[in-house]
């Protein structure tokens, strides 16, 4: 049963917020059936991402990065945004909160109608030649097929392990959490570099939803481990 005193904690912080900023990961997408990588049943237990998710399988091991993309594109297709993505997104039409920079690249943010999303891992659905940037079609990946400008490989335009993140979506990500007096971290374990250094970037009050703790967890002001869509359904009906 959520801690229904910190429910209301959060729900004061909020109305008392000028400037909300929310940070996702992964546990918010767990919800619509989407596995996580970290957590304690994560996929990264069985497979090992140096080996499929990185720019050595891209260019060593080209069938087995392309099965692996094909697999989460085809999952994340019979997958949808859920309460959690709806609930964020309404709070961005009402003002509550001003932005959401996210390490997901299956776009359900943006899907469930949020408009200021800084996806700082990429996106799963934007397909391009790995040698010459054309974008392409997510069914020619799915079909196996190369570029046809140029014949190279095609891939997602995620963020890969060797791989920097984009730099314009960090600084103004980085810059957004900066100006907050209140930032939101929903559903990540904040193992991942650079992107668990983004609280830091936080002068206001921090408050972290996340089912599991973190090795973060002293520096927030509220700590909420429990299921998402439980704490946000709260936390939204306290705030109307």
């Amino acid at each position: 049963m959520v801690d229904s005193k910190k429910i209301e904690k959060l729900s004061q912080l909020l109305k008392e917020s000028r400037y909300t900023v929310v940070l996702t990961g992964a546990g918010i997408s767990t919800e619509s059936g989407v596995p996580d990588f970290r957590s304690k049943d994560g996929w990264w237990k069985r497979i090992n991402p140096s080996e499929v998710a990185a720019i050595e399988a891209l260019e060593n091991n080209y069938e087995l990065f392309r099965e692996f993309y094909k697999y989460r594109i085809k999952l994340l297709k019979s997958s949808n945004f859920n309460t959690g993505h709806k609930i964020l997104a309404d709070w961005e039409k009402e003002g509550i909160i001003k932005a959401i920079a996210t390490q997901n690249v299956d776009g359900f943010h943006t899907e469930a109608g949020s408009k200021k999303v800084y996806e700082l891992h990429g996106s799963i659905s934007d397909i391009g030649c790995s040698s010459c940037s054309k974008g392409n079609q997510t069914e020619n990946l799915m079909n196996d097929k190369l570029c046809e400008e140029c014949g190279g490989k095609l891939r997602p335009g995620v963020v890969l392990f060797g791989e920097s993140l984009p730099s314009s979506v960090w600084e103004k990500a980085y810059e957004e959490i900066a100006e907050s007096d209140l930032l939101i971290v929903i559903g990540t374990s904040l193992n991942v570099s650079p992107v668990n250094s983004l609280p830091f970037a936080a002068k206001g009050k921090k408050v972290l939803i996340n089912k599991d703790k973190t090795q973060f967890d002293n520096i927030f002001d509220l700590v909420v481990n429990e299921s998402i869509g439980i704490v946000l359904n709260a936390v939204n009906d306290v705030m109307n």
